[in-house]
């Protein structure tokens, strides 16, 4: 008898619900997913213990007739596909026919749908893959679908899930998501007959976050709206003699993009509050996520990272949904295209923008990446990879992304629930007080950066003033208030530095200056050294970098493989200014340098660079690439050459410093990321002297 043999469809089913369903979270994914595809306008998700005792979905969608709800279990029945070619252009969130036989195989299933034109509904009870009972029923038009007691028939599944806050907070992440994406629709998310998400209808994704989130959250946010054409839709054209002259002229096609990114104050240590969604599919992609980071290159720390909500949207044949278990990754025609627009919208967005950070919440905007408040060492995406733990959270340096590069590394810690309708975290480990969530909004008394530790975490869903579920933000409340939070943005801006007038300055270091906005604390050091940094790019660009001779040649001593590591740089090291000849095995010379760098500074600034380069060599999945390298020499020339504290200024070269930086494209920060101008608003001084 043979060894090989066909496994029965029970065998088949579980094996496929370990790739598609892996925790709670995963099984309301495909059931919202399914609820969106049917048309639906309202969805009410309701959990026990976690989604382990039971997970029910309601929609309005159109609903299945009596046949079709007994073909929904069978394995690879879908009505969203055809034949293979619309394979190649899938524009619904499901479409393998895998999601309920796999979830109906390690659960008790009870499904309930009518269309609303048939007398009657229909009604199935199936355990464990097998259908009990199938009878008639009363029923609305839509879909209710109630999974209870999961994996009840796979108990080492069972024990591998996580604490019930730990997977009701992946759940929530997943609801909420979900809500941002869709402001059109009305969510609900209840628990233990508490309400955790409710969120009505509203007009834009705007009115949705500070529906959730509330009005502190939205007013970090700044906007950004893109679009460009597609090359013919991703697929080559043909040449004009093979061309049909009959034939239409073909469409490019367009790609947009819309959605949310934080100024350069906020900043977190992980890609944890990144979200990106392609044609409103929540996915994790390697290159986009390396594309936010460039954007930000030089004006957050490069082991820090922004709050970014960005949707994309193309033509469904640019992007192929089909290369994961949980359809959680993707791959693009045009990723190369892709990858630059997105980070040129965002970069364009940035120094358009030119925020401003106010002077309250610099104070607690160190970067934070909060890991006790993100679920234990997983990707806030159910069924991503599960991350490294303790890998590396430090940005990429330049080039392509590496393949190996973990999603995230937070700890394996339960995350805390901040909202009066989870259940209370584990005494003594509360980073902050939540009771201000429950009194209704932070306040501007508590620092940004430890609230905005919780600002798209999974669970963490600080709500807005009436905001609570007995009392929804409804549609015009939420667009008056981001109205006028869209007001103070475009107010509070680094657009008039250049009409600045300086007072003076704060123990030599800081420069005082008053304007229509309130008052201004520059530092004069970092700013400085933006003007020299962007000043040292252009120079380069043009090939007319300024150098001075110096009168006898520095002798630098470095390591053997720090030699190595000069001999890689060298030739961009010259291209900048520098003038360097090995001078012994372990010794260099250096003849000439930029103007401005000189004695110790010149010799800090060398060993810098070249410290850096070697950290990066350490690592061959980080190899920076010539612009990575360009702007690390650039940001370390100016570091070393710029006005340094303690030095006195005069009027003249105060106003003169001022109108420079106003001229540069980032003058919200150094390019080591610190910020440089502080504003003091009016409304904060009038509040501080109870004027308001």
């Amino acid at each position: 008898m043979g060894r090989i043999r066909i496994l029965s469809d029970q065998v088949a089913n579980q094996i496929a619900a370990g790739e598609v369903v892996d925790r709670p979270a995963s099984v309301v994914k495909e059931l919202l997913e399914n609820a969106l595809d049917a048309g639906a306008t309202r969805v009410r998700v309701e959990v026990e213990a976690g989604g382990r005792k039971l997970i029910r979905i309601a929609d309005d969608g159109h609903g299945m007739n009596r046949d079709d709800a007994l073909l929904a279990f069978e394995r690879h029945a879908t009505s969203k596909l055809r034949t293979a070619d619309d394979l190649l252009s899938i524009s619904t969130l499901g479409f393998r026919g895998e999601a309920l036989p796999s979830i109906a195989s390690v659960a008790r299933v009870t499904l309930e749908t009518a269309t609303g034109e048939d007398p009657t509904g229909t009604r199935m009870e199936i355990a464990g893959g097998k259908i009990l009972h199938v009878d008639d029923a009363a029923l609305p038009r839509g879909t209710t679908l109630a999974v209870a007691d999961l994996f009840f028939n796979t108990p080492a599944r069972r024990k591998f899930l996580r604490a019930e806050n730990t997977e009701l907070a992946h759940i929530t992440a997943l609801v909420t998501h979900y809500a941002l994406v869709h402001p059109e629709m009305h969510f609900e998310l209840l628990s233990a007959s508490h309400t955790i998400v409710s969120a009505p209808p509203v007009a834009r994704i705007a009115e949705r976050i500070y529906q959730i989130f509330g009005k502190d959250t939205l007013a970090q946010l700044l906007p950004v709206a893109a679009e460009a054409p597609l090359a013919h839709g991703g697929l080559p054209e043909p040449p004009p003699w093979k061309r049909d002259p009959d034939e239409p002229a073909r469409d490019p096609g367009w790609l947009r993009l819309s959605g949310f990114y934080s100024k350069p104050e906020l900043q977190k240590l992980n890609r944890n509050s990144i979200y990106i969604f392609i044609n409103k599919r929540l996915i994790r992609d390697r290159s986009l996520l390396h594309a936010i980071t460039e954007a930000y290159r030089n004006i957050i720390p490069p082991t820090s990272f922004p709050v970014v909500l960005l949707f994309l949207e193309m033509p469904p044949e640019e992007v192929d949904v089909n290369v994961h278990p949980a359809k959680t990754e993707v791959r693009f025609r045009q990723q190369s295209l892709i990858h630059d627009f997105v980070r040129d919208s965002l970069r364009t967005a940035l120094i358009q923008s030119r925020p401003a950070a106010g002077f309250l919440a610099a104070l607690g905007s160190s970067p934070a990446a909060s890991p006790s408040l993100m679920p234990p060492a997983t990707s806030p995406l159910p069924g991503s990879p599960e991350p490294v733990p303790g890998s590396a959270e430090a940005g990429l340096a330049g080039g392509a992304p590496p393949e190996s590069e973990p999603f995230a590394g937070s700890t394996d810690a339960e995350p805390f629930q901040l909202t009066p309708h989870l259940p209370a975290a584990a005494p003594g480990r509360l980073p902050f007080d939540a009771s201000s969530f429950r009194s209704g909004g932070w306040g501007n008394q508590q620092a940004w950066g430890e609230a905005a530790a919780a600002l798209f975490q999974p669970g963490i869903l600080p709500q807005a003033e009436d905001c609570s579920p007995n009392h929804a933000v409804s549609a015009d409340s939420a667009a008056t208030a981001t109205a006028q939070i869209e007001a103070e943005q475009a107010a509070a801006n680094l657009n008039h530095l250049g009409s600045l007038r300086p007072l003076g300055q704060l123990r030599e270091s800081f420069i005082l200056a008053t304007g229509e906005d309130g008052l201004w604390i520059i530092d004069q050091h970092v700013a400085h050294e933006r003007v020299l940094f962007e000043k040292i790019l252009r120079d380069r660009q043009v090939e007319h970098v300024q150098r001075q001779r110096l009168l006898m040649p520095m002798l630098v001593e470095l390591k053997p493989a720090q030699m190595v590591v000069f001999a890689r740089i060298a030739e961009e090291l010259e291209s900048n200014g520098f003038e360097v000849e090995p001078f012994g095995p372990q010794t260099l010379a250096v003849k000439a340098a930029p103007v401005g760098l000189e004695g110790a500074a010149l010799e800090r600034m060398l060993a810098e660079v070249i410290e850096q380069s070697s950290a990066d060599s350490l690592e061959p999945e980080r190899n920076e690439d010539l612009t990575a390298l360009r702007t690390r020499i650039a940001a370390s020339i100016a570091c070393h050459s710029a006005i340094k504290v303690n030095t006195p200024l005069d009027p003249v070269r105060m106003e003169w410093l001022l109108l420079e930086l106003a001229k540069t494209k980032h003058p919200t920060s150094c390019p080591h990321g610190r910020p440089i101008a502080l504003l003091y608003s009016w409304k904060e001084i009038q509040r501080a002297f109870h004027r308001i």
